[in-house]
């Protein structure tokens, strides 16, 4: 028989290691409103199902007052578990133990999860709540950070990504959660900043909270960091679980097909998008009608509203949408819109999710602003990701496509597969009044009746351009159709191109614009 003391001396370690930063440091993290890193992991994974890995790992910098000190987990539980029955690969931060802040030894744990997560393809949740790097290992943590950066490019469109910001989330460490596929931020404790308030007040002299600085509402409808917030620990992670629902394990498989129940309201639509182009309507219950039991789960909500992207099942197959907007700035695309669209798009690409694209755009958003913000240069990445993206491409045009930005909407040039046009379609380069004051301009300057004139022009360019048809009859459109044929039409375009295959030039690979 074994001598009792090594069994006890492992347990003893284990309930040390499972009490975190012990109990005044656990109370003060319920009594700010949060769950803390192990109370997160049992809550969001199936019941039973977490094992943990490197507990005992501490930091070993070789820095005096630092080496080998007993800090229970360094920071960070790490391990893995199933969620919705499928295996996943957690990392969670720990508050209670020196602020959670990132060491040598608390990186390589992290660093070494991640690639287990890439060698066993499955999905890598990160748990935020950390000081940012550890100060007492000086260039040491800075190094440690570098390390996970690394990580979590190398498992760019390999495997999903989720971060979850449940506390602060400072310095170089915020860099992790923005190369990651989603950030879903708690409402009130969630913040993520490079400088915190304090280094803000001394270079700048501004007095900021952190929450002004870099809080979820900032995240959310200011820089776009953030794709989804919510008011507490158990909301943001049930979140990650309804989010996985329609992920894909890795880049080397489809997004999981599910049974459906759905009552079809395509006769609806008609009713929902007016003629009238000058009209403005909500485009989501147009999605809702379209999408399987009426649900369709945006991405990034309250960041540049005049376009819409998330998830919807079709047919019971995941996919992902990209709609303007009509309600905000008439639907017209500008800068943030694009770098918004054209990320989600890449990653859908990544992950082999098929493209519905519904079109309802006036043109690019005119004037000095978007043009020496880099409308350009940044309105080019939503060009790049849909000529690049190689899963099948479906557009639907429900009432204006005009210009450059019915371009840059997955027209049939940029490579998009099937494009779908309602009878109300208006295509054309321009809108009417703005082609005949360009191309009539010497007749309605020597016409003794130029207001007449005006709009002669405009209805001879209305009846001819401001139809489907003519788009139609030079191969821009595959098909006009009814507005309750919609459904279906998406349905068996996505059963058809589900397989589809498209090889491009080889190369390292192309050269995006910033």
């Amino acid at each position: 028989m074994w001598n009792p003391d090594y069994c006890r001396e492992l347990k003893e370690r284990r309930k040390k290691l499972n009490a975190g930063g012990g109990e005044v440091k656990v109370r003060q993290q319920h009594e700010k409103g949060k769950l803390t890193a192990r109370e997160r992991i049992e809550y969001m994974l199936d019941e039973g199902s977490f094992v943990e890995i490197a507990g005992f790992q501490i930091s070993d910098v070789p820095i005096e007052g630092t080496h080998g000190k007993d800090y229970p987990g360094d920071g960070v539980v790490v391990g893995y578990g199933f969620i919705n029955g499928r295996q996943v690969f957690v990392s969670s931060q720990d508050f209670t133990v020196m602020g959670g802040t990132i060491s040598k030894g608390n990186s390589r744990k992290i660093c070494q999860l991640i690639q287990l997560a890439i060698e066993h393809r499955a999905p890598y949740i990160s748990l935020n709540d950390s000081g940012g790097a550890r100060l007492d290992e000086g260039i040491y943590s800075m190094d440690a950070c570098s390390a996970i950066l690394h990580a979590n490019v190398l498992a760019s469109g390999v495997i999903p990504q989720i971060a979850v910001i449940l506390g602060p989330c400072a310095g170089v460490a915020s860099y992790s959660p923005a190369l990651m596929d989603f950030v879903i931020m708690q409402r009130d404790n969630g913040q993520m900043y490079l400088t915190g308030p304090n280094v803000v007040k001394a270079v700048t002299g501004t007095d900021i909270t952190a929450k002004e600085l870099g809080g979820a509402r900032v995240h959310m409808e200011r820089s776009g960091v953030a794709h989804f917030c919510y008011d507490d620990d158990l909301n943001c992670l049930a979140k990650v679980r309804e989010l996985l629902d329609y992920l894909p394990q890795s880049s080397f498989e489809k997004p999981p097909l599910k049974d459906y129940i759905h009552e079809d309201f395509s006769d609806r639509l008609e009713s929902l998008v007016p003629d009238n182009s000058r009209k403005p309507y909500d485009v989501r219950p147009v999605l809702l009608t379209i999408a399987d039991g009426g649900y369709f789960m945006e991405v990034q909500r309250d960041y540049s509203k005049n376009i819409i992207v998330g998830f919807a099942r079709v047919g019971g197959e995941s996919i992902g949408v990209i709609a303007n907007q009509p309600l905000e700035m008439a639907g017209c695309l500008d800068s943030a819109a694009s770098e918004k669209a054209a990320r989600f798009i890449r990653f859908c690409d990544a992950f082999r999710f098929p493209i519905l694209t519904v079109v309802d755009v006036p043109g690019y958003m005119p004037g000095p602003e978007q043009e020496s913000d880099g409308i350009i240069r940044r309105g080019a990445k939503l060009l790049y990701a849909f000529s690049e993206a190689t899963v099948p491409k479906i557009t639907l045009i429900l009432r204006k496509a005009f210009g450059g930005a019915y371009l840059a909407m997955n027209s049939k040039s940029l490579g998009a597969d099937y494009v779908f046009a309602w009878p109300i379609a208006e295509i054309a380069i321009m809108g009417a009044e703005g082609a005949v004051s360009i191309l009539k301009k010497k007749e309605i300057k020597e016409s003794d009746e130029p207001e007449k004139l005006i709009e002669k022009y405009k209805k001879e360019y209305e009846d001819t351009y401001y139809n489907p048809y003519y788009a139609a009859s030079i191969g821009m459109i595959d098909e006009v159709i009814l507005p309750d044929e919609t459904r279906q039409r998406i349905l068996q375009a996505i059963k058809t191109f589900k397989n589809k295959e498209k090889v491009y030039p080889a190369k390292r690979h192309g050269n995006m614009p910033l």
